[in-house]
């Protein structure tokens, strides 16, 4: 077997491919540079440009989220990352390819659907995924340009940080959010929104949302939205009070919401309602459109779950976007499991067969995941550090083991892209789209202005092409 530098004193780093450029390949590659290998990385992106959900993911007008960019940066200016944007693995490049190139191939392709809420009417015209409508928002290329935003009172079906940044997106107004990044298509789209109302639901209470404090009292900072709280929906079992003394966040977040419920509602021209212990149990159409919701009562049954208790109420909406959770999809070559929306896996090492004795057996060579494909959409970006951490020492334990790579030279993947034809991105290229931004944001004093179209993020990452 031939030596690697970083696995037994051989003569050349270990090679890895990383699919996904967005926070947890990101902290990968840096996990793997703080360890005693030497290795050379390249980080695939289907997208243009690298950052992931940072990018697509986070309302525009989060710019303390988006601040983790400065860190991810640092990551990505060390000399032994390389960045291939613009490549669709499983389109332009499969597994058996990148075995050619690489000694071991970690997957980090996160999650960017909406997980299905199975309701009757969900499917009706005006019923929304959060997922689509946020990608909307951050200018994703491969979403319309356009959004429908005729509906005068709109429901959002959820009580995460996502509910959140669409609620607070949709009560807003064009203007307020002008000053962010947002593309001209989605302020002009803003502009023409009807919403006054928006209805965010729970079907559990207070102590059981999982906002984070800082996302809550960031909705009432708008001088555009007024947040109400019905009194009667602040209430709490033994199993909530648990949760309160246990955790300094879920006390945050109850303070907030108290203190909402008590207070006299004022006259900001947007109303924004959290509603908790309403379950919700059927989207009402007419025409085939949206044109309400039903929801049912819930109670606490003392462990901080709910029960149904039978009275429906009938809400005036003509929209709903459903904010349940994000689903990754499935990733070619590698085991999936549908319903944990995961590819099955132990501590990051991809796993084939549980039930044989031997590891050659157990797990797909050579192959791992980390992020939310490893273990679900759930926690916040830096959770996905701890993630990275274990998957790279599920790595450099079996490096000694690898069947090392046919074509190690980092020169013979960039030759087997350019034969393809495939118009990639590096991270030279992300610098000159990075300036690109900024320069149409600077003479209405923005930080910058998200180019959307996918062909002229390609042209602004080739040099002398803007």
């Amino acid at each position: 077997m031939t030596e690697h530098a970083g696995t037994n004193g051989g003569d050349r780093p270990l090679r890895i491919a990383i699919v996904g450029a967005g926070p947890a390949g990101i902290y990968a590659a840096d996990a793997l540079m703080k360890s005693d290998v030497e290795a050379s990385i390249d980080l695939y992106e289907r997208m243009p440009a690298p950052f992931g959900l940072i990018r697509y993911g986070v309302a525009p007008d989060h710019p303390r989220i988006k601040g983790i960019i400065t860190a991810l940066h640092k990551v990505l200016d060390k000399p032994q990352v390389r960045l291939l944007g613009n490549i669709d693995y499983g389109t332009d490049i499969d597994l058996d390819d990148l075995r050619r190139f690489y000694d071991a191939v970690i997957f980090s392709t996160g999650a960017n659907a909406d997980r299905v809420l199975g309701v009757p009417g969900i499917d009706l015209d005006g019923s929304y995924g959060a997922a689509d409508f946020v990608s909307w928002y951050d200018g994703h290329p491969d979403v319309p340009r356009e959004w429908p935003l005729d509906a005068e009172k709109v429901a959002v079906l959820g009580v995460g940080n996502v509910a959140l940044d669409v609620a607070r997106v949709l009560a807003k107004t064009g203007d307020e959010l002008l000053p962010t990044e947002i593309p001209p298509n989605v302020y002009e789209g803003l502009k023409q929104n009807k919403a006054l109302e928006v209805h965010v639901f729970g079907r559990r209470g207070p102590a059981q949302a999982k906002f984070t404090p800082l996302e809550l009292r960031e909705l009432d900072h708008s001088p555009n939205i007024e947040v109400i709280v019905d009194p009667e929906d602040i209430d709490y079992d033994e199993g909530s009070e648990a949760a309160r003394r246990n955790s300094k966040q879920v006390d945050m977040v109850c303070n907030t919401l108290e203190q909402w419920a008590i207070r006299d509602v004022g006259d900001r021209q947007h109303k924004l309602f959290l509603h908790f212990f309403e379950s919700p149990a059927e989207v009402l159409g007419a025409d085939g459109k949206v044109a309400g919701l039903r929801t049912e009562r819930t109670t606490l049954d003392g462990t901080g779950n709910v029960k149904g208790t039978g009275n429906h109420k009938d809400w005036d909406v003509q929209a709903i976007y459903r904010a349940v959770g994000y689903l990754s999809q499935n990733i070619p070559a590698l085991p999936f499991d549908e319903q944990a929306g995961t590819v099955p896996n132990e501590a990051g090492r991809v796993l084939l067969n549980d039930s044989a004795d031997t590891p050659a057996e157990r797990f797909l060579p050579q192959t791992y995941v980390t992020g939310w494909i490893k273990r679900g959409p759930v926690g916040l970006i830096g959770h996905t550090k701890g993630d990275a951490n274990e998957t790279i020492a599920c790595l450099l334990d079996d490096a000694s083991a690898f069947t090392p790579a046919a074509e190690p030279d980092p020169e013979a993947v960039v030759k087997f892209l350019e034969d393809k034809g495939i118009p990639f991105t590096t991270w030279a290229g992300w610098y000159r789209l990075d300036a690109h931004e900024r320069s149409l944001g600077e003479p209405e004093g923005r930080e910058r202005v998200k180019v959307v179209e996918r062909e002229d993020m390609l042209r602004a990452s080739e040099p002398n092409k803007v």
